[in-house]
């Protein structure tokens, strides 16, 4: 015999819970989305660029490198400080641009490494990403306490980077790429269950995608430098 569907015997309570889990759910999949293309658009312009001698001679070859190289960080400060005064399709927009210079930036990854060695730390990176970020997203236990030491540990990774780029011992290269790799595995965890805590049932459309949107910022560049470091470890240099 059919009674029809549970939600007809939800309390009030049980239902309205019921309510922002699926939202909840239509949101991260918004992030995650986002973030996925961010990745796709980066690959595809990292990729055309270093199969292009042209391209890489220019950007490369002349001064353009450092507009290239720094652009990206200029634009996600940017973006971090302006998102809330700003229309979802600005930042839209903004991040769509910032993964494209962020192509650009990395198709020196395909000039120094081989294609497979680079493949196959994608491929690795992505299976941790998921597992740390499944982790942040599931896990009952508050992670922000965890956040102002890996954050504090973020800046410390900064200074040690460029006081490696006078000494460029080899040695320090490998504290700095290990210590990366601990520091943004924890930052995935942290993003995600900060990302999840923003969510809001009662937001219009523009505050959700401005959300989404910096939320998919933030597990890009987690990913990023997860990868990056991970390159350090697993990359095959080319002859």
């Amino acid at each position: 015999m059919a009674f029809g569907s549970d939600r007809k015997y939800m309390t009030p309570a049980q239902a309205d819970a019921a309510q922002i889990d699926v939202g909840l759910r239509r949101y991260m999949l918004k992030v995650y989305n986002y973030m996925a293309g961010a990745l796709a658009l980066t690959g595809l312009v990292a990729f055309l660029i270093a199969s292009s001698p042209a391209a890489v001679e220019v950007i490369f070859g002349t001064p353009l490198k450092w507009l290239v190289m720094l652009a990206p960080l200029g634009l996600v400060f940017f973006l971090g400080m302006r998102i809330n005064q700003m229309r979802a399709s600005t930042a839209q927009t903004l991040f769509w641009v910032y993964a494209a210079l962020m192509g650009a930036s990395l198709a020196s990854v395909f000039l120094v490494f081989t294609g497979a060695s680079v493949a196959r730390t994608f491929f690795i990176t992505a299976a941790a990403f998921a597992g740390l970020s499944l982790y942040g997203y599931t896990t009952k236990r508050d992670l922000s306490a965890f956040g102002s030491f890996l954050i504090m540990g973020l800046i410390g990774l900064m200074i040690a980077s460029l006081v490696n780029i006078f000494l460029a011992s080899p040695m320090m290269q490998w504290v700095i790429s290990a210590a990366g790799v601990l520091i943004f595995a924890g930052l995935t965890a942290w993003d995600t269950q900060r990302i999840k805590e923003m969510y809001w049932e009662l937001d219009d459309g523009e505050a959700a995608t401005k959300k989404a949107v910096f939320g998919a910022l933030s597990l890009y560049m987690d990913f990023i430098n997860l990868f990056l470091f991970l390159l350090q470890f697993l990359g095959v240099r080319r002859d």
